[in-house]
């Protein structure tokens, strides 16, 4: 659950108006993300915002996305954003 908690985080300061490359603290991060969240209709509106920008310029899109994840994890912890696990019952 949290590495997907950070990655819809990561998807929404993809999209909000931040410059990447940009070192914000956390109240800015907060902002930027809940603004983002706002402006793009919740967490799938922002997923599509990153997958646009990665069909129109995928040459910017993959430096922003290392960008607003490294951001993310410094401001909401450290864990690595890998998919969850599942649990198989045997």
């Amino acid at each position: 659950m949290r590495s997907q908690l950070l990655a819809a985080r990561a998807a929404a300061l993809f999209a909000s108006d931040l410059p990447a490359g940009s070192r914000p603290s956390g109240p800015v991060v907060d902002a930027a993300i809940a603004g983002a969240l706002r402006a793009c209709g919740g967490t799938r509106g922002c997923v599509a915002t990153m997958a646009g920008a990665y069909g129109d310029y995928p040459e910017t899109a993959a430096s922003r996305m290392r960008w607003a994840r490294g951001v993310v994890v410094t401001v909401y912890g450290s864990r690595r954003l890998e998919p969850d696990r599942e649990l198989v019952a045997a």
